[in-house]
């Protein structure tokens, strides 16, 4: 075994094994997150009408921004219970470096859900150099819901065409201290 490791080709084999594991863990994250449902038995509803979505993916790295400029929690709760009393099924997406921005230190997902308010399964934190929007696109494709943000999401447009119909994108703000949403 130790002269596989003398091999000049083994340190290129560890990098691609490496790499693998990234993306296994990565692809195992994303489909926690995509295929989590409530698992409380819930009374038969009225079928929604078929445009509506009841479901939003919300940019927590990009709301918290709203109030003031400087990033916070408290904007991205008010903002999450204005979405809850519209009856709608949240699910919340973060970049890794969103709990140093709002506690000097690194917090997974569970740490989010406890400050937000959410179980650990709708809140996902993306890992170190994964790009967030295009997990949020992604996510938003596969359930069917809308994202809160006001990111326009430019750089992803040609491979998340959605993101230029109205009504994907729901945009957010704070006019006289008083919160407003899109929600058209």
């Amino acid at each position: 075994m130790s002269d596989f490791f003398a091999r000049p080709e083994a340190g290129f084999l560890i990098a691609v094994l490496l790499v693998f594991l990234l993306m296994m863990f990565l692809l195992s994250r994303l489909l926690r997150f995509l295929l989590y449902r409530d698992r409380r038995r819930q009374p038969e509803a009225q079928p929604e009408p078929a445009k509506t979505r009841s479901t939003v993916i919300v940019d927590g790295s990009n709301v918290m921004y709203w109030k003031g400029g400087a990033p916070n929690l408290d904007t991205l709760i008010e903002v999450l219970d204005s979405l809850r009393s519209k009856n709608l099924k949240l699910g919340v997406m973060f970049d890794a470096n969103a709990g140093y921005l709002v506690s000097e230190s690194y917090m997974h997902d569970s740490a989010f859900a406890t400050r937000l308010g959410l179980s650990a399964e709708n809140v996902l934190v993306v890992p170190k150099g994964t790009p967030a929007d295009k997990t949020i696109l992604l996510a938003a494709r596969d359930m069917d819901a809308r994202v809160v943000t006001n990111d326009q999401f430019r750089d992803w447009a040609e491979e998340y065409p959605e993101v230029e119909k109205e009504g994907f994108l729901i945009k957010g703000g704070y006019r006289k201290g008083t919160l407003w949403l899109e929600l058209s």
